[in-house]
């Protein structure tokens, strides 16, 4: 295995020395810039299969999408003046996912902010192993890292029914971002309501659950306080893509 190439301006320290007025005066070089690009990047547990998402090769298919895109720049842009974070809701397919990642892709590319991304489902089961007997991580390992970053997104919210233990726990998470003023990003497949039943049997599984019956009352307010909702519509394109590679 071949040794790291060391920068040839800096020797590796990160820092140059540059005149000025007959002192010299430290500045970093670009090489520390771009390790710790690469660090922020490594950290944010980003999924290979979301890694190419960005805000420009985000398809829009409808006016539900062009509003969620629009919204999404304006969070990348605002950041971190902002007060609340984004809850993308939406069936299966429509981009949710993808706009959540290019959103904290954009802000390590543009803020150097530290992000992470967590499938809910994914958390909770590292966080159910930390239980087990032979388990070389604690619950504070995994929860650390979610605390932390100051943008966390947390996909498929909802995938996983609630039990008392699950609620306690996500609240518990989530309320600590609460009171510490960070960021928190969601995606949930679960429409908000059942006000709307002919926008909800168009999209979603008649008669399904809506989000309330999926992460309880408590959990949803607390997330009403923290988040801008992003309604997105449409069908299951990723659907669509696979089926229309399979045309001969």
């Amino acid at each position: 295995m071949s040794e790291p190439k060391v920068c040839d301006k800096c020797q590796g320290t990160g820092w140059l020395l540059e005149d000025a007025g007959g002192s010299q005066v430290a500045k970093r070089c670009v090489c520390f810039d771009r390790r710790w690009k690469k660090s922020l990047f490594d950290q944010a547990r980003i999924p290979r299969r979301y890694q190419n998402c960005s805000l420009d090769n985000f398809e829009v298919h409808n006016p539900s999408h062009r509003d969620a895109l629009k919204i999404s720049r304006q969070f990348v842009k605002n950041y971190p003046a902002q007060d609340v974070g984004l809850l993308y809701i939406g069936p299966c397919g429509v981009g949710k996912t993808h706009l959540a990642v290019a959103v904290i892709q954009e802000l390590v590319r543009t803020k150097d902010a530290a992000c992470v991304f967590y499938d809910f489902r994914d958390l909770i089961r590292e966080i159910q192993g930390t239980f087990t007997p032979d388990s070389t991580l604690s619950e504070s390992d995994v929860l650390g890292p979610v605390f932390q970053s100051e943008v966390l997104v947390l996909d498929e919210l909802g995938a996983k029914r609630t039990t008392a233990w699950v609620e306690e726990t996500v609240f518990y998470i989530i309320n600590h971002r609460y009171n510490h003023k960070k960021m928190t990003i969601f995606t949930t497949n679960y429409p908000d309501t059942d006000e709307d039943e002919d926008k909800r049997d168009s999209f979603y599984k008649k008669g399904g659950d809506n989000l309330i019956d999926r992460i309880g009352v408590r959990l949803r307010s607390r997330i009403y306080e923290m988040c801008k909702v992003v309604e997105m519509e449409g069908d299951d394109y990723r659907k669509m893509a696979k089926q229309a590679s399979y045309r001969f």
